[in-house]
């Protein structure tokens, strides 16, 4: 009789250790669903510019925020528009995508450009070629 209780007493433990993993365990259909979006390719970067005239020069240094820290940044001024139209100063910054591992941490990257080109003329910034806000400091 003393192995039946035994065998009893195995069986229930062994029950409630099933029926308490079954029921703590999350199930699939229990988890929900995260959609991981690019959220730095479709946000507009906002570019931060400070000019610097003298002697017919402009000295254009900005900063944005890159994805990270491997992220490398390039920057090109252009003289944008006519004669006849009012002309702007057109900043083409170009980030490169990371070719390493990197901590996906983003990092605020500067950048360097000068231009010839008259005093109080307003700014265009493209990033990539996408249009970027930006502000003069």
């Amino acid at each position: 009789m003393s192995h039946q209780r035994l065998w009893v007493a195995a069986t229930i433990i062994a029950l409630f250790i099933i029926i308490g993993f079954v029921l703590s365990v999350p199930h699939t259909r229990d988890v929900a669903e995260t959609q991981v979006t690019a959220t730095a390719s479709s946000d507009v970067p906002s570019v931060t510019l400070r000019d610097t005239f003298k002697k017919g020069v402009h000295t254009i240094t900005g900063s944005l925020l890159a994805p990270n820290a491997c992220t490398t940044v390039s920057a090109q001024s252009t003289l944008q528009g006519s004669a006849s139209s009012t002309e702007s100063i057109l900043v083409e910054v170009s980030m490169s995508n990371d070719v390493g591992v990197c901590l996906q941490l983003p990092t605020e990257v500067s950048f360097q450009t000068s231009l010839s080109a008259p005093a109080g003329l307003p700014f265009t910034v493209m990033v990539n070629g996408s249009p970027a806000t930006s502000s003069v400091l």
